[in-house]
């Protein structure tokens, strides 16, 4: 008989307390990427879904080296994907509301598989909006418009202007 080589290792996450919605924003910007940019990007990446992701993409690559006898060097990701999760999608928890009513928040949780090959995928990874997981926090925000405007010339301060004094 004759053994097929695997060409793709598969790592998933199931039942992960985040929305898909949050996760897929993520998936987006990784996706088609090679393993060690989108390591780098998952890990200063300023987004909370980034963590399970960097991690799971991990898993996948141990998979690739131990299970299949891949080399985990030029790796890319083949395939991901972002579905959501048990019983329509979201666990059930109450909220107090005015007047002793409750209503319901819906906790959503999502399944992720992600698949590492040796060749790139087929397709190029299509640029989606909201696929950017850049730091989102104002320090780098308010350097980023500094870095896109020109720099403006210093303004010069008036000398303080004093009356003349009458003469008697």
């Amino acid at each position: 008989m004759m053994t097929q080589e695997r060409t793709e290792a598969v790592a998933h996450l199931k039942f992960a307390r985040m929305g898909p919605r949050k996760l897929r924003r993520v998936a987006d910007a990784i996706r088609g990427k090679t393993v060690r940019e989108a390591l780098v990007l998952l890990k200063f990446a300023g987004v909370f879904a980034a963590e399970p992701m960097e991690k799971l993409l991990r898993s996948a690559v141990a998979n690739a080296e131990n299970n299949h006898n891949m080399d985990t060097e030029g790796l890319f990701i083949t395939r991901i994907t972002v579905d959501g999760g048990p019983g329509g999608g979201f666990t059930k928890r109450l909220d107090p509301r005015a007047q002793g009513r409750a209503a319901f928040k819906r906790k959503r949780m999502s399944h992720v598989t992600i698949a590492v090959g040796a060749t790139p995928p087929k397709r190029l990874a299509r640029q989606r909006s909201g696929a950017s997981i850049a730091m989102s926090t104002m320090g780098s925000r308010s350097a980023q418009v500094a870095a896109s405007k020109p720099a403006a010339a210093p303004r010069k301060k008036k000398a303080p202007t004093t009356k003349p004094e009458a003469s008697e």
